[in-house]
C-alpha cells in the first residue's frame, strides 16, 4: 500500500492495481499537466495538476466502491479506470483538445490503443484486467460506467473542489462525502437515494457557478484561444502532427511554440502573460444563429475579413465562439417518494440556472490591445451582431471603455 498527503482530501491509500500504475511513464506524466490549462493567469495558485486530480478520483471511487458493496474483479477494474481517467489529456488539459480531435478524431476519454500498449498495457494485463474493460469505463460505458463518467461521477465531485481549493474560489465546495454515501443503482441506474435533491442540487449550483469565475473567465478565455491559435500555426509546420501534440505535456507544448519562428511570438506573450484584448464580448441573444453554427473553417474565413479591413495580421483576430449553454447534471436522477426523477424535473432551481447561464455566454473577438477597438468595430458589422447589446471595447467618440480595466 502506498500513501499520498493530498491537499484535498488529507491521506490517499493506494494499493492493489492501483499502486502499480502510479509510477508507470503514463500516470508520471500528468504532473507536467495543469489541470486547469492557462486559468493560472487568471488564480495564480491553480498549478494543480491532472495526476493529484486522478488520485483524487481514484480516492473517491473506492470510497463510492465500499459503499456500493463492488468487490473482485470489477472493482479494480473501476479503481483502474479511476487513476487512468485523464491519462488521454493533450497539453493544458482542455484547451487545444477541440483543435487536436478536429485532426485525429479522438477526445481525452478515448485512451483504447493507449491503455492496450506501453507500460499501463503490462501493468493492467499483469494483475488480470483486460485494458479495453478498462477503457471503456474510462468512457462511461456501462452500468458502471457512470461512476467514472456520468453526470454523478466521481470526477466531477473532485475537480469542483480541487479546482476551488486551488483558486481560492469557494463556489466549488460540495459535500463529497455525502455524495458518495448516498449514491445507488436503480435499474442500471447510478442515481442518488431519497431525499438528496437538494444534494444533487448542491451540486449543479456548484458548477454554474464556477463557469464564470473560473473555467469561462474572460483572460481564460483570451489566453485559452491564443494558446490554441499558435497549436494550430505549429500543426503547419513539417514533421509535427496532431498525435504527436496530443501526447505532449505542458512543457512540450509551450517549449515548441518557442522554437517554433511562426509561433515564438504568441508564446512570448504568454510567457509575460502580455494577452490580447477583448474588441468584443458579446451576449448570446446578440448573436446571429449562424455564426453560432458556422464551423472552424467559415469562422476563420471571417477572421480574415476582418483582419483585411481592419488593416492588421490576418493572425492577430480570433474569434471566440463558445458551445451554446448545456447543464448534463441537470440530468442526474434523484430518488423522490420511491421514483427516480430527472433533477430537472423536480427542482425549480435548474431553470434559474439555466438562465442564467444563457445571461453568462459571451462570444468574444480578441485582439492586440493597440488594435482591439478596430477589430472590435468592423467585426460587429461583419458578424451582423446587434450594436445595442453587444459589449464592445469602443465607443463612436473613439474613448475607451472600462472594460478592460479589470483584466
Amino acid at each position: 500500500m502506498i500513501t499520498v498527503k493530498d491537499s484535498v482530501h488529507d491521506h490517499i491509500e493506494v494499493e492493489g492495481v492501483a499502486a502499480a500504475l502510479l509510477d508507470t511513464r503514463e500516470v508520471q506524466r500528468l504532473r507536467h499537466i495543469k489541470q486547469l490549462g492557462t486559468v493560472q493567469l487568471v488564480y495564480p495558485s491553480a498549478n494543480h495538476t491532472r495526476f493529484e486530480h486522478s488520485l483524487g478520483v481514484y480516492h473517491l471511487a473506492n470510497r463510492a466502491l465500499s459503499h456500493l458493496g463492488i468487490e473482485g474483479s470489477l472493482a479494480e477494474r473501476l479503481r483502474a479506470a479511476a487513476l487512468l481517467h485523464d491519462v488521454g489529456h493533450g497539453p493544458y488539459s482542455h484547451n487545444i483538445e477541440a483543435l487536436t480531435y478536429r485532426h485525429t478524431g479522438k477526445y481525452h476519454d478515448d485512451v483504447a490503443e493507449l491503455l492496450a500498449r506501453g507500460e499501463v498495457g503490462e501493468v493492467l494485463r499483469e494483475h488480470d484486467l483486460d485494458p479495453a474493460a478498462v477503457a471503456g469505463l474510462v468512457a462511461g460505458e456501462g452500468q458502471y460506467g457512470q461512476l467514472v463518467s456520468g453526470e454523478l461521477d466521481v470526477d466531477r465531485m473532485d475537480y469542483l473542489v480541487r479546482d476551488a481549493h486551488h483558486t481560492g474560489v469557494p463556489y466549488g465546495t460540495i459535500d463529497t462525502g455525502r455524495l458518495v454515501r448516498e449514491l445507488t443503482f436503480v435499474d442500471g441506474e447510478l442515481v442518488l437515494d431519497e431525499g438528496n435533491v437538494q444534494t444533487a442540487e448542491s451540486l449543479l449550483l456548484a458548477r454554474a457557478l464556477m463557469n464564470p469565475t473560473v473555467y469561462q473567465h474572460h483572460v481564460a478565455r483570451i489566453s485559452k484561444a491564443m494558446l490554441r491559435r499558435a497549436a494550430e500555426r505549429l500543426l503547419g509546420e513539417p514533421d509535427i502532427s496532431a498525435s504527436q501534440i496530443r501526447r505532449m505535456d505542458d512543457h512540450d507544448l509551450l517549449a515548441s511554440l518557442r522554437m517554433t519562428p511562426s509561433t515564438a511570438e504568441f508564446a512570448h506573450r504568454l510567457d509575460r502573460r502580455d494577452l490580447y484584448k477583448r474588441g468584443v464580448w458579446a451576449e448570446l441573444d446578440d448573436v446571429p444563429q449562424y455564426v453560432l453554427d458556422a464551423p472552424h473553417e467559415e469562422l476563420r474565413e471571417v477572421e480574415r475579413e476582418v483582419a483585411e479591413q481592419t488593416g492588421v495580421d490576418p493572425g492577430e483576430v480570433i474569434i471566440d465562439v463558445p458551445a451554446e449553454p448545456s447543464m448534463k447534471e441537470s440530468s442526474s436522477r434523484v430518488v423522490v417518494n420511491g421514483d427516480v426523477r430527472q433533477l430537472d424535473r423536480q427542482s425549480p432551481l435548474v431553470s434559474a440556472l439555466r438562465t442564467a447561464q444563457r445571461q453568462q455566454w459571451r462570444l468574444g473577438v480578441y485582439a492586440p490591445a493597440d488594435a482591439a477597438d478596430r477589430v472590435g468595430e468592423t467585426a460587429v458589422d461583419v458578424l451582423g451582431l446587434d450594436i445595442e447589446g453587444a459589449l464592445v471595447n469602443y465607443v463612436r467618440t473613439g474613448q475607451r471603455t472600462t472594460l478592460d480595466q479589470f483584466d
